[in-house]
């Protein structure tokens, strides 16, 4: 509860955890901008393969050309997710009132499927609004469906990616009830992948989206 101006508000924990997972990326950015030497240290080696990672991954997905165009939205995109997911493992969060799981907060995962909806329609009108109407118009008798399948694409993201961490959360607690020695570790062990591939595969679709929304041909 957040007092203000006499008002008490109540701040969601996940709202809580977004600022602190924001300021902490914001941070590590600006002291890797900031310490740019020509003989790179181990920080700056360990923020350089992290770009050159993730540019790679979205060229493969692609091309050169736009994943350069594209990087900054989709960077940012699995960086955030990754590192909220992962948030999961910091001891507390998840224990403590105001410390939640983003990932694991329908409402988070929905603000995720809407701002990459706007991103897509965004640049999709900037290819040129008959680019734009002939994808859902060519062939004509597909036109509702097309429409749905695009209104549909934030839903399946959201709910993929809040389903899968939720999901993952609460097997790991049942289990933890159940056999509180051995079978959990494993678990923790197993989700430090399952987290990375979730958030691969938000961006990885989010990426086929944008291709598709800004072919011209």
């Amino acid at each position: 509860m957040l007092s203000v101006f006499g008002l008490s508000i109540n701040i969601p924990g996940e709202i809580i955890t977004i600022w602190a997972i924001t300021a902490i990326i914001a941070v590590l950015s600006f002291i890797a901008r900031r310490s740019l030497k020509e003989r790179p240290g181990r920080f700056q080696n360990v923020a350089e393969s992290l770009v050159e990672y993730i540019e790679n991954f979205l060229t493969d997905v692609l091309g050169k050309e736009k994943a350069g165009k594209y990087y900054s939205f989709l960077g940012s995109l699995l960086i955030f997710i990754v590192v909220s997911n992962y948030s999961a493992f910091i001891p507390g969060v998840g224990i403590i009132p105001g410390l939640t799981v983003p990932t694991s907060s329908l409402s988070v995962t929905v603000g995720l499927g809407i701002c990459t909806f706007i991103f897509l329609q965004y640049y999709a009108l900037k290819m040129g609004f008959v680019n734009y109407i002939k994808r859902f118009a060519k062939p004509l008798f597909l036109l509702p469906l097309m429409l749905l399948d695009e209104l549909v694409k934030p839903v399946s993201l959201s709910l993929r990616l809040y389903g899968n961490i939720f999901g993952e959360e609460t097997v790991t607690e049942q289990l933890y009830e159940i056999f509180p020695i051995g079978i959990p570790i494993i678990m923790m062990l197993l989700s430090l992948l399952f987290c990375f591939i979730q958030a691969i595969v938000f961006t990885m679709l989010t990426s086929i989206y944008i291709d598709e929304a800004t072919e011209t041909d």
